[in-house]
């Protein structure tokens, strides 16, 4: 036991007292990592506020539901009960046409004026329902339905920008990881390929191990570790950035853009802390995988 973690031990520092002896070149890899973990972090911050920004949006939808003028009280109870029948209701609410007109008035003093002069008989407006879906994505299709039940009138949910809106945010959502992912892949074998050149300038050192009877997987070890630094290394900058530079975003747009409450930007805690966790474990893994992949394939190990 005590032999494994002297090894273990060994391994650690002599890949740490590599990539300072190798400086140059551990620099190359670090900054490959670094500027690619950048990228990758502002795919990261962007994927995920388009998926926020696409949930805000699916739950602010509501759909209104106008009655026909001559509607009374039975068909109340009626239709809320077919409504409710479709089993995509999140939230129902009846508004009365005088509710309607009261709202209507609210902070437009000519509006205000004019529908003070309404009576029950004149108030043009319909009473309605207002409902707020459980799933969005069949929207079209739960209004079908109610406007088909008696006594329904029209059915509104501003469905032309609900679904142009809800499509490009999907469509830039899965062009964000796509290109996390693919960033991913391609440092990866960048990384592999720089840390071959370090490799490779140590063929002879590589050779004396083989020499003095190193084992394949005591040789691999210590440039698998050298890769775990290097990545390590290179996410410093990345998180930094994250950190620092979505904290300042947030904060000198107000948390939202556009002034809009559908566009709310992801709040700083705890996502940026996750985000670097994730931006750190990337690191790690892509240092390693290269490494490993260099000593492997290419010095034939």
């Amino acid at each position: 036991m005590m032999r494994g973690i002297r090894t273990i031990q060994r391994y650690i520092r002599d890949a740490a007292k590599s990539v300072v002896r190798n400086f140059s070149l551990s620099l190359a890899s670090i900054s490959c990592i670094a500027i690619t973990l950048v990228v990758v972090a502002f795919s990261i911050i962007i994927s995920y506020n388009v998926e926020n920004f696409t949930e805000s949006i699916r739950k602010d939808v509501t759909m209104v539901i106008f009655l026909d003028k001559d509607a009374k009280g039975d068909d109340y109870s009626r239709i809320e009960a077919a409504i409710r029948a479709t089993g995509n209701v999140e939230k129902l609410t009846f508004k009365s046409k005088q509710e309607s007109a009261e709202e209507t008035a609210k902070g437009n003093e000519v509006f205000e004026t004019i529908i003070n002069q309404w009576t029950e008989e004149t108030n043009p407006l319909l009473d309605s329902f207002e409902l707020k879906v459980r799933d969005v994505e069949v929207i079209k299709e739960t209004a079908k339905q109610i406007g088909k039940i008696d006594k329904v009138n029209t059915v509104s949910y501003g469905e032309d920008m609900v679904d142009q809106l809800i499509t490009i945010f999907d469509v830039v959502k899965k062009v964000s990881i796509g290109a996390v992912v693919a960033l991913i892949v391609v440092t990866a074998f960048l990384i592999a390929n720089t840390i071959k050149l370090a490799i490779y300038a140590r063929k002879r050192e590589i050779e004396i191990m083989r020499l003095v009877g190193a084992s394949n997987i005591s040789i691999k070890i210590p440039f698998v570790i050298e890769g775990l630094f290097l990545g390590l290394l290179g996410s410093i900058i990345p998180i930094v950035i994250t950190i620092y530079g979505y904290t300042s975003l947030y904060d000198f747009f107000g948390g939202k853009l556009f002034s809009s409450t559908l566009a709310k930007l992801i709040d700083p805690n705890p996502f940026v802390y996750l985000a670097s966790l994730l931006l750190m474990v990337i690191g790690i893994l892509v240092g390693m995988f290269g490494s490993w992949r260099a000593v492997k394939k290419y010095l034939k190990i």
